[in-house]
């Protein structure tokens, strides 16, 4: 298993296609000076290959399911709204069968993270926030189910709680979304509960530890 290599056939077909994949199949001739220089954590080269600095994953060459070489910056929304007495976590169930996460996505080319936030909360959720307070916290690594040792994740998570309302905001899921829906968050072993008994569904992998972290 150290060395197995995957990469998913959509990444070199339709990824390219589409132009959400790069196209380079050898990560060792990318000039990595420039990506390192704008990475949010250092990661080292081996024979000019980048490696995750939260390796071993279990896939030690290849992009899995993701588009990129090296490491992706995103920005996830956690937005919270309290009824009756209630906290009520915003989440969407991801269109890649990879469970219900936060609303969120890669950051577009010199964009901030609460532009990305704000962005794909609309995109993602049909959510406007005019007037919101955001507090942005410091990027994280993320284990992404998606990554192998040469391409992971990193997320720029940003928060807002809307307080009591007297009805949650209506969400509709759409772009990467099958739905969006506010899930009753008193807990994360609540959200989980919740998520089970409600919607059959499971906390996306790499956003568990970070909510564990915020839900409490």
């Amino acid at each position: 298993m150290g060395n197995t290599t995957w990469t998913h056939p959509d990444v070199l077909d339709r990824g390219v296609r589409e132009g959400w994949a790069e196209s380079e199949l050898d990560p060792a001739r990318i000039d990595w000076a420039e990506r390192r220089g704008g990475a949010a954590f250092p990661f080292p080269l081996v024979d000019g290959r980048p490696v995750n600095p939260l390796a071993p994953t279990g896939i030690r060459f290849g992009r899995g399911e993701l588009g990129h070489w090296g490491e992706k910056q995103a920005a996830d929304a956690i937005v919270t709204a309290w009824l009756a007495g209630v906290r009520h976590l915003l989440m969407v169930e991801r269109g890649d069968g990879h469970g219900w996460a936060v609303p969120g996505g890669f950051l577009d080319p010199d964009e901030a993270p609460l532009a990305a936030v704000v962005r794909e909360l609309e995109e993602e959720a049909g959510l406007v926030l005019p007037g919101a307070v955001w507090r942005v916290l410091p990027v994280r690594l993320v284990p992404d189910p998606r990554a192998t040792d040469e391409a992971w994740m990193v997320t720029w998570p940003a928060t807002t709680d809307l307080g009591e309302v007297g009805e949650l905001p209506a969400v509709a899921g759409a772009d990467d979304a099958r739905r969006a829906e506010w899930v009753r968050a008193d807990s994360y072993d609540g959200l989980v509960a919740e998520l089970d008994a409600v919607h059959r569904g499971r906390v996306f992998p790499a956003h568990a530890a970070m909510l564990a972290e915020l839900l409490g």
